[in-house]
């Protein structure tokens, strides 16, 4: 039986960070990932798979600076964002939130900001192991170290802290978890994978040039059904664009108006696959063009020019701490299908739990999650809330009054006064739906709610 002082499982965003925390605190850690193969990456690596853009305030949650990012990395820099409703547009060039970049945000390599990561977490002395899989967590909090890490293959690992970072699906974090929920309950039910994710599916096509913009990030909005179900298009390196979409899993078609839906037809018996979808948005926007005029890139992404993956969509959960466990990244439900993704939410809180861990003071992880990104979290469940039940009509409304209460910087003073009734209420809504979820109360699983 190996011992260690941190155990970290998942080696995306949130595992590498933690690893390289805990080993710039002097802990012996050690990555424990099962490895995915990629068409855009020689060796086994996580499951490198989302959309990958960062905002500008998003480096500052990470605690990087933007120089830090090796030139392959970074794809095309930003001047703003797109967002299209069914027959309405808004442009915004800021964030509206104060960072230290210089710039919108920029598209990246997320295989390769995966490995960078990797390798920065090496370089800080701790170890990544790959073609590893964990099938459990066991605890006792008698014994030292408290934690035995089971292994598919190979000798069992114990250690004085856990790190989970397994990503939105859970594999192991629902499992660990389950051994401090009371007998009534247990992680399968209060966050389901097929309930509790959006799937998401993306491709690497190659577009005319004259079509490709390097400086906007697209999403449409109202066209396809399901609770923040959108597409977009994403800038890479000139002319290829990431086209994709996400939306909620299990959907039942015969819930909606098809005739409502810019994306569906008559015809559809079921809601499309992720490559329908695309094709269709593709046929919307572009109807001068031939699909064949957007190629796919089949050496990139995970397989074929494509790739699919799942991207929560939950409220946050806070961690058993005192049993000496954190759970990072997409595994707290701290990514966010309203925003696509999180890597920014992943790094940090991988960063505060690897540090933490290798000083023994892991039992303040929640108080430092909370503190570092709950405006962020708080923001993004606000938002969501106030879409749950949103239609084709509703998009465009809120798009247009938007134009109204909005500058580049965000909402303005006079917004109410500018936007009429539904401006009022938007802003109204927005700001009751924070209040209520102020203090915390973002998150659906507590630290008191486990046995400890």
């Amino acid at each position: 039986m190996e011992d260690v002082d941190v155990a970290i499982v998942g080696g995306g965003p949130a595992g590498s960070s933690a690893a390289r925390a805990a080993a710039d605190h002097d802990a012996d850690a050690v990555v424990l990932e099962k490895g995915v193969p990629r068409a855009d990456r020689e060796r086994l690596g996580p499951d490198s798979t989302d959309a990958a853009g960062l905002l500008d305030y998003w480096l500052d949650i990470m605690e990087f600076d933007p120089g830090e990012f090796p030139d392959d990395v970074v794809l095309s820099e930003l001047e703003g964002a797109k967002f299209y409703g069914p027959d309405s547009e808004l442009a915004l060039t800021e964030t509206g939130i104060d960072a230290t970049y210089d710039g919108f945000g920029f598209t990246f390599h997320r295989a390769r900001f995966d490995d960078w990561l990797r390798e920065r977490a090496l370089e800080a002395g701790a170890e990544y192991r790959t073609g590893v899989s964990v099938t459990g967590v066991e605890t006792d909090l008698t014994s030292s170290p408290r934690h035995t890490v089971t292994l598919a293959k190979g000798e069992d690992i114990r250690a004085d802290a856990v790190v989970l970072a397994d990503g939105p699906q859970r594999t192991v974090t629902s499992g660990t978890l389950d051994q401090f929920l009371p007998e009534d309950r247990s992680m399968s039910e209060i966050l389901p994978s097929t309930s509790a994710n959006h799937i998401a599916y993306q491709e690497h096509r190659r577009m005319p040039e004259e079509l490709f913009d390097p400086e906007f990030i697209e999403f449409w909005w109202g066209i396809m059904p399901g609770h923040t179900a959108y597409p977009w298009i994403f800038p890479n390196d000139p002319p290829v664009a990431r086209i994709g979409l996400t939306m909620p899993i299990g959907l039942d078609i015969d819930n909606y108006d098809v005739a409502e839906w810019d994306l569906l037809r008559p015809e559809d018996e079921g809601i499309p696959r992720g490559s329908e979808y695309v094709e269709r948005l593709l046929e919307r926007q572009f109807p001068e063009y031939d699909l064949t005029d957007f190629p796919l890139v089949e050496d990139r992404g995970k397989s074929k020019g494509t790739e699919t993956y799942p991207i929560s969509s939950t409220r946050p959960i806070e961690s058993p701490c005192r049993a000496g466990i954190a759970v990072t990244g997409g595994a707290m439900g701290g990514t966010s299908a309203f925003h696509e993704g999180g890597d920014h939410v992943a790094v940090r809180t991988g960063k505060i739990a690897g540090q933490l861990a290798a000083q023994g003071r892991l039992e303040r992880y929640n108080e430092e999650w909370h503190a570092a990104i709950g405006d962020e979290v708080l923001r993004n469940v606000t938002f969501a809330d106030i879409v749950r039940d949103w239609g084709p009509s509703d998009w465009d409304r809120a798009f247009t009054t938007a134009n109204d209460l909005m500058d580049a910087r965000g909402i303005k003073a006079d917004a109410a006064l500018k936007g009429g009734y539904y401006g009022l209420k938007m802003v109204l809504t927005y700001k009751w739906n924070k209040f209520g979820y102020r203090n915390g109360r973002y998150v659906q699983l507590r630290e008191s709610d486990y046995t400890i």
